[in-house]
């Protein structure tokens, strides 16, 4: 996407917005106003240099809840008049503006003042009432005021400035609205290399903003990406908060319960946001995602045990102490991490950001040690590092009622223990009752002793008064009857971070990537070890825009990992894989690279699909210990040429093995213009073996050391083969392609990819 076509689009929109409300047409205005502040938004992302844009944006969606909020209670309230509103705008201006006055942000406080000065002056215009005409009059005053003597100030500041050196003409303040992935000040790059240590934030490519933009949409609900001006008053409005969307929608279950929406004030006197954060009050009720629900335990849990804030740190409005507030306004906002980036409003990833893992202790493909497990897990727990749920897998319901345990279910991970060789977890069911009924439950008499239950603080008898979902199992009984186990690690262990957002089109490439990983996106590693070894972890994140998606995940994904030099790779297994990863249909795949030896490795990260099936837009992020660059293998190959052909009867000769036979396979003659890089590919039938014969026919010049008489694919292969030449001279070369074996017939693909232009055409 290009910033200046985004730019013009949003003035496009704005005046359309103005237009409609100024005629009164305030839903059309609502459409307009959106599509403007939408422009905006990744017009920023797309590096655009508009002088306070964040502002724009804010002003543009707050018109858009005020109209909003009149429309949807136009039938009972009367409507502020457009003055009234106005004024109201007016007022947030200088609220903003005395909050950057306060931070010192001179230039953009000035702006805010300016805005505000203009908005009152033509409001009061168009008013014949006195009130309302005397506080705009006020406001404005005050506003220009602060206005003239910042303006002062920053000219002394500025003369000052130029005295003693010149200096870059920098923005007051850049915005890193998506934390440290996101800048809007840099344009669009066409390939880049992003270095860990990047202070500025990672720059956003045009590509990787279009895969962001398309998977806003979530279940048809648009969930732009989390900006600061989010965190700002748009937590305010004229008139109580309506959603856009409309009220949440409710599931029978939920209706069936459901007595009618009301506003915290609605029921009480003051009403307080936060009041305690605990584990143990929240349940699964009319709530189906127990996943969810686990989570928002355990996140509760971490907070609560280790003073850190983690649940309560992404609700918005939050006051000076970063604490979530009641807004009389009644608008709330969440910030989740999803589909690559932090996004408004669910696993835990969504609601923390921090890293998923998956440990299965029941695969065929996945090796598990219940002692390093566990012994990770004590560690890594207790540290605070990381947060746990469990998940049974399939079983009968009698194996279930037997146990006391729910099939595919999850559950949070409140504590770990060790006593005496005993090895402890509690869980909590997020139904908040029914609990474990195997060794340690609250019926067992025959294992508890005084001293477990003291070090465990867990009585028997009262336990089975009341069944609150909370029971002790031990670590061989989990292993046993759990399926699961879900880490999410605290991004903080790392000091480096980046990522790369980007779609794989379906069409490219075959449904599997059995045989060839030509069409595979890849990716450049390269690592600076220091002494003593370091970490690296790789998370590759699959966007979701759909619960059925979900709900049904058909998609097996994976990284797979190579030690090519950060060259790309052609065939699965040739070079074997440094990691091969197991492809699994989870929207996440983490892979952890360990490094023992100081140094520079460079490694090639491919991105695998079992049977192809969809498009997919994904997000692959970097995570180091030590400093790194990561980037797409870039392409030396800007002209592209695709010949069909076939191997039928009499041209189905096999290879030159069989002399008789191998004269009649299809030769095609190619000419380059000029010296450069060539890459030939063919594609043919799995079930055959292909292969090919480059041969020179002539040469401009004497080529050297880079000319060849004859240049094969290699041993042949199943369905694909390819040969690169770094440096071919310019010159009439012939290409033979043939199967292993004769009489072998099928149609087949012959690729041919250069720096220069080149002719093709067949001989026989």
């Amino acid at each position: 996407m290009d910033a200046t076509a985004l730019e013009l689009d949003a003035v496009k929109f704005a005046q359309l917005a103005v237009q409609r409300d100024q005629s009164g047409r305030y839903q059309e205005a609502v459409f307009y106003y959106k599509e403007a502040a939408q422009a905006l938004i990744y017009a920023g992302m797309a590096g655009s240099n508009l002088e306070n844009i964040q502002e724009k944006i804010n002003e543009y969606l707050e018109r858009v809840q005020a109209l909003h909020s009149a429309v949807q209670s136009q039938n009972t309230d009367p409507l502020k008049s457009k003055q009234q509103l106005d004024l109201e705008r007016a007022h947030f201006l200088v609220t903003q503006a005395f909050d950057e006055d306060d931070k010192g942000n001179a230039e953009e406080a000035v702006e805010l003042y300016t805005e505000a000065v203009e908005l009152c002056l033509k409001t009061a215009t168009e008013t014949s009432e006195a009130g309302l005409q005397s506080k705009l009059k006020q406001l404005a005053r005050q506003a220009l005021d602060r206005a003239e003597a910042l303006k002062e100030s920053v000219s002394k500041s500025s003369q000052k400035e130029k005295s003693t050196a010149a200096k870059p003409n920098l923005p007051v303040r850049t915005f890193f609205p998506l934390g440290p992935d996101f800048s809007l000040n840099d344009k669009p790059q066409t390939i880049r290399a992003v270095q860990a240590s990047e202070s500025q934030g990672q720059r956003y490519t045009a590509e990787e903003i279009e895969v962001l933009r398309k998977t806003s949409k979530i279940n048809g609900i648009e969930y732009v990406p989390f900006m600061s001006v989010d965190l700002r008053e748009r937590f305010a409005f004229p008139m109580p908060f309506s959603d856009k969307c409309g009220k949440l929608p409710l599931s029978p279950k939920q209706k069936a319960m459901f007595a009618k929406w009301v506003q915290p004030d609605d029921i009480t006197n003051n009403p307080t946001m936060i009041y305690t954060v605990s584990s143990f009050s929240i349940k699964q009720t009319i709530v189906s995602d127990c996943s969810f629900v686990a989570s928002l335990a355990i996140s509760a849990a971490y907070e609560r045990r280790y003073n850190k804030k983690l649940i309560t740190s992404i609700i918005y409005p939050q006051n000076k102490k970063g604490e979530p507030e009641y807004n009389p306004c009644g608008k709330y906002m969440v910030k989740l991490h999803i589909n690559g980036v932090p996004r408004k409003n669910i696993d835990l990833h969504a609601l923390t950001g921090w890293i998923p893992e998956r440990i299965a202790m029941h695969s065929d493909n996945q090796a598990f040690n219940k002692d390093s497990t566990f012994r990770m897990l004590y560690q890594r727990f207790h540290k605070g590092d990381v947060l746990i749920t469990t998940a049974t897998g399939v079983m009968s319901e009698e194996e279930g009622e037997k146990w006391g345990l729910v099939p595919t279910h999850a559950y949070a991970v409140l504590d770990i223990r060790e006593y005496k060789g005993l090895r402890f977890l509690q869980l909590k069911n997020p139904w908040s009752h029914l609990r474990w009924k195997g060794r340690y439950s609250e019926n067992d008499t025959r294992n508890w002793t005084p001293d477990l239950q003291k070090y465990l603080n867990f009585d028997p008898r009262t336990a089975q008064k009341i069944d609150n979902g909370i029971f002790w199992i031990a670590w061989e009984d989990l292993c046993q009857y759990y399926d699961v186990i879900y880490l999410s690690w605290n991004p903080s262990l790392f000091k480096e971070s980046t990522c790369i957002h980007s779609t794989w089109d379906a069409k490219q490439g075959p449904v599997k990537d059995a045989y060839s990983l030509a069409n595979n996106p890849q990716y450049k590693l390269e690592v600076q070890c220091p002494q003593g070894g370091a970490a690296v972890w790789v998370l590759l994140s699959r966007h979701i825009t759909d619960k059925d998606d979900f709900a049904h995940n058909r998609e097996f994904i994976t990284t797979v990992v190579y030690k090519t030099d950060g060259k790309k790779v052609y065939y699965p297994a040739d070079p074997p894989p440094y990691i091969d990863g197991i492809r699994i249909n989870s929207p996440h795949y983490l892979t952890k690279i360990k490094l023992t030896s100081p140094g520079p490795h460079i490694f090639t990260l491919v991105v695998s699909q079992y049977e192809k099936q969809n498009t997919i837009h994904y997000t692959i992020r970097v995570y180091s210990l030590c400093k790194f660059t990561f980037s797409k293998i870039p392409t030396p190959y800007t002209i592209s040429k695709r010949v069909n052909g076939q191997w039928k009867g009499h041209s189905a000769g096999g290879c030159g093995n069989f002399r008789d036979t191998y004269k009649n396979n299809p030769i095609y003659q190619f000419q380059l213009d000029k010296n450069g890089p060539l890459l030939i590919e063919l594609r043919g039938p799995r079930q055959y073996s292909v292969g090919f014969e480059l041969i020179t026919v002539s040469t401009v010049g004497d080529p050297g050391s880079y000319g060849f008489q004859e240049k094969s694919s290699g041993d042949y292969r199943c369905g694909f083969c390819y040969l690169e030449v770094e440096n071919i001279y310019a010159g009439v070369y012939n290409i033979i392609p043939t199967t292993f074996l004769p009489q072998q017939e099928g149609p087949f693909f012959l690729d041919f990819n250069s720096a220069t232009s080149l002719k093709v055409s067949q001989l026989q």
